[in-house]
């Protein structure tokens, strides 16, 4: 025998709570589908793309005759001598610039964090190269490092007995690099690094004080724990970013040589990546060193992430 269900005031009130809840779902959806549908056409999609063509012969023109290729790319790129060159070179800029990018700005958040008049003024002083287009930073810079007329050799002849002519901009390019690379960039980190010293609790550092504790006693045992967590941010950010370096290296080829190619010490990875791709059509063998470098950045980031427990601090 059926049983009837009859339409009472409660079966009624279920109803429109599924109801409202589904619309909430709907919106919910509305929302974030412009974000999910760029993730999924602009990251999801290309990633997949360039795995499946490290393992092609695609050259860009060759649909026609598109064949698997296996792992060819991944063993000729262990075989390259000049993409492991162009690796040592980028170790050897992370080595260089991570350390002092993370130490320099920390070292200005410092200084603008004791109170200093015109505070403002110099936060926005140091923070102005950060907005400085590449093309600008590096041929205004070549006023300074250029090997005849530069102003940094000029100012050097004036102490020695010789006309001093150090090429800056090709073969000691990792230095000059390095200068460019640190003024545009010093500002941005220092914005991130005073924010989070402007969070640490002032009454620990009052309590300190009157414990007796002086400056280097303060920043050791109370600053410096509590700005581990910035610091790890900061580190991890600089050392992805030093990996794929590459708008530098290429501007200050361009500006320095016709041919466009980077001098040798500042050939990065990204370089011969990009040369690769861009100018010899290789786009399997391309795609397959740029996810050589994931697989190694995301490795050394894993490393990171596992030695925070050992020198970082949540006070939660």
């Amino acid at each position: 025998m059926a049983v009837e269900v009859k339409n009472t005031p409660m079966n009624q009130k279920k109803k429109r709570h599924l109801t409202r809840k589904q619309r909430r779902s709907m919106n919910f959806f509305a929302f974030i589908s412009p974000w999910a549908i760029g993730f999924i056409l602009l990251g999801i999609v290309p990633l997949v793309l360039g795995l499946a063509t490290s393992f092609t012969n695609y050259d860009g023109l060759n649909l026609p005759y598109l064949k698997f290729v296996g792992f060819d790319n991944y063993v000729r790129a262990f075989n390259d001598e000049d993409l492991w060159f162009a690796f040592g070179q980028t170790v050897k800029w992370g080595l260089i610039n991570v350390p002092l990018w993370v130490g320099g700005s920390f070292g200005l958040a410092l200084i603008l964090n004791q109170g200093i008049k015109a505070e403002g003024i110099f936060r926005t002083i140091f923070y102005i190269p950060s907005l400085i287009p590449v093309a600008v930073a590096v041929r205004s810079w070549r006023l300074i490092l250029e090997r005849n007329y530069g102003m940094m050799n000029i100012f050097i002849s004036m102490f020695t007995p010789e006309p001093f002519a150090v090429p800056w901009m090709s073969e000691y390019a990792m230095a000059g690099m390095t200068a460019i690379s640190l003024w545009l960039g010093l500002g941005s980190g220092m914005i991130i690094f005073l924010a989070g010293l402007q969070g640490i609790p002032q009454e620990l550092v009052e309590a300190s004080r009157i414990d007796g504790a002086n400056s280097w006693q303060v920043f050791r045992n109370i600053t410096l724990p509590l700005m581990t967590p910035v610091i790890f941010f900061q580190f991890v950010m600089s050392l992805i970013g030093s990996f794929q370096q590459m708008n530098l290296p290429l501007v200050v080829s361009a500006l320095g040589n016709s041919q466009g190619v980077p001098p040798r010490p500042i050939y990065l990875y990204m370089i011969h990546t990009y040369r690769q791709i861009f100018s010899f059509q290789r786009y399997g063998y391309g795609t397959a060193t740029l996810w050589i470098l994931f697989v190694i950045v995301l490795a050394l980031t894993l490393v990171v992430f596992w030695s925070q427990k050992f020198w970082v601090f949540y006070d939660d």
